[in-house]
């Protein structure tokens, strides 16, 4: 069978007793990193050496047959550089293959960033959503956050150092400065850090620079009881000041919660 075994996101204190037994009696291992796990093997004291095999995304598509084959024969142990393989990690080719084939998978469940920040954030838990990593380039970011503007569900997102100042910016653009957020920093780390509250102050707090891997958590959209015709009439507005129909629709949809394509077409219909 093939399992998928999530590694600690920082602490090897959060390495389980069903995770080192693994790595322990493993045979094979695909690995995103074969570097970071034979470090990993080191850090926990396990002298076991198993045939390592690189699985990432950029070789996914072509090692999954392979993968899935020796699987038919023994258990193949899949890992990430941390938490758990597939989410937001390489993982999804290959079980999407394993199961089309026939093939057993499992889990050994474990550290996972994504739920770690939602629990510390101080945010609604009961509903999320995880978006992965925001698009890099500014326009495509934009348009991406503008899709998720309404979505009543808290939100969990991972970005890099390098980004996250311009991505809280825009969050606070987009959301709205007064947004409720957390910035996690470092979790299960020794610097471990929480950095809460409005997303417009969380933006004024990251231009100083973060370091670290982060995960950012965003509260949803504030249910809105805003008439149709006035949304309508804010999206003539923003048309007037020189935002395309398209973009005027979609940023008033977002705040509003009024359907995209209804006030695209309201708001055409009135122009005409």
């Amino acid at each position: 069978m093939i399992i998928l075994a999530a590694t600690p996101i920082g602490n090897l204190g959060d390495a389980s007793r069903r995770l080192v037994e693994a790595l322990e009696e493993a045979t094979v291992v695909a690995a995103e990193d074969t570097r970071t796990t034979q470090r990993l093997l080191s850090a926990l004291g396990i002298d076991n050496r198993p045939r390592l095999i690189a699985l990432h995304d950029h070789n996914e598509k072509e090692r999954a047959p392979e993968i899935v084959e020796l699987a038919r024969d023994q258990d193949v142990l899949v890992l990430s550089d941390a938490g758990m393989p597939t989410v937001s990690d390489p993982g999804y080719g290959l079980v999407a293959t394993a199961a089309a084939a026939g093939v057993t998978v499992t889990a050994i469940p474990g550290p996972s960033a994504v739920v770690t920040a939602l629990a510390v954030s101080g945010l609604p838990t009961d509903r999320f959503t995880f978006e992965g990593f925001v698009p890099r380039k500014p326009g495509e970011r934009t348009a991406a956050l503008r899709a998720l503007a309404a979505e009543p569900r808290t939100m969990v997102f991972f970005e890099a150092p390098s980004r996250v100042a311009a991505t809280l910016l825009d969050m606070a653009a987009v959301f709205g400065a007064d947004r409720r957020a957390a910035v996690c920093r470092e979790l299960t780390k020794l610097h471990e850090e929480v950095a809460r509250g409005a997303l417009g102050e969380l933006a004024a707090w990251a231009e100083q620079g973060v370091r670290g891997e982060l995960v950012i958590v965003v509260a949803g959209s504030p249910e809105r009881d805003i008439p149709f015709d006035d949304a309508v009439r804010q999206v003539l507005a923003l048309v007037a000041d020189g935002i395309r129909l398209k973009d005027a629709a979609a940023e008033v949809s977002g705040v509003t919660g009024h359907s995209r394509r209804e006030l695209y077409q309201a708001a055409l219909a009135a122009r005409a």
